[in-house]
């Protein structure tokens, strides 16, 4: 296998708030909700970076589309970085989460491996985890 991800896609509970605070609240670019012909169908993308997208879609859509059942969902199975390049964007990022309507469950804070980071939930209870890694190269 290749390393080639394109889509990332988190279960959602309601697509048009979690449109809101992804579109309107975090400022990410989409066409807004597609595929609402099709029964289990609607579905929104986000624009992050050169080839990858960010994907919301309903969680009885995917338990539908997989023939998997619904199950109770776990905050902690899985976080979703966002790099940026520096303290002071860390926090900027954590404070316009929060204004649009994010839980800061951890907030930003220098980290034991010399970064610095904090974490947020999504209205569904995605992590999100803004951090700053003074060995990385961020392009803005």
């Amino acid at each position: 296998m290749k390393p080639r991800i394109t889509v990332i896609t988190i279960a959602v509970n309601d697509l048009e708030r979690s449109l809101r605070f992804y579109r309107d609240g975090l400022g990410l670019r989409t066409e807004g909700i597609l595929g609402t012909e099709f029964e289990y169908g609607a579905v929104a993308f986000f624009d992050l970076q050169a080839g990858l997208k960010l994907a919301i879609w309903p969680r009885k859509s995917i338990s539908l589309d997989t023939g998997l059942p619904l199950g109770s969902p776990s905050a902690t199975e899985l976080t979703l970085g966002h790099n940026v390049s520096s303290k002071a964007e860390v926090d900027a990022v954590m404070a316009q989460a929060k204004h649009a309507g994010a839980v800061i469950v951890k907030p930003a804070q220098d980290t034991f491996w010399g970064g610095y980071a904090g974490y947020f939930q999504d209205p569904d209870e995605h992590l999100w985890e803004v951090v700053w890694n003074p060995q990385w190269v961020v392009e803005n």
